[in-house]
């Protein structure tokens, strides 16, 4: 099976990685990114950096934002599977408290049975 894996990342991976070096030499012309609008020439909010940098480093942003997005709308079922998991365990103690034997019940089979006070009552040798 690791085998089968190997050979799929290698189909999907190589491709995609010709593809990324072909987009990252197409696209070395620095660009410049401004944030204000109302001034595109003011420096303090602008970045100058190669088109394919601003692409990856977008497509980068995108992904951490949708991972984020989908951990915090997936709290409620953590939440819930937190809550279960602690029920299970209080059941199972519950249940290992009822199955266990209580001190105060023996066995017939381990019963006490009192040692003899009276030396002559023991069997000789």
């Amino acid at each position: 099976m690791t085998k089968f894996k190997r050979i799929v990342s290698l189909v999907i991976f190589v491709p995609l990685g010709i593809v990324l070096i072909v987009l990252a030499v197409a696209n070395r012309q620095s660009v410049t990114l401004a944030l204000n609008p109302f001034r595109p020439e003011d420096s303090l909010l602008s970045l100058t950096a190669p088109l394919f940098l601003l692409l990856f480093l977008a497509v980068l942003f995108g992904m951490a934002l949708g991972s984020f997005v989908t951990w915090w709308s997936q709290g409620k079922h953590r939440r819930q599977a937190r809550i279960e998991a602690r029920e299970a365990v209080r059941l199972q103690k519950e249940n290992t408290a009822a199955v266990k034997p209580s001190p105060s019940v023996v066995p017939a089979n381990q019963a006490f049975v009192p040692a003899p006070t009276n030396n002559a009552a023991l069997p000789a040798r």
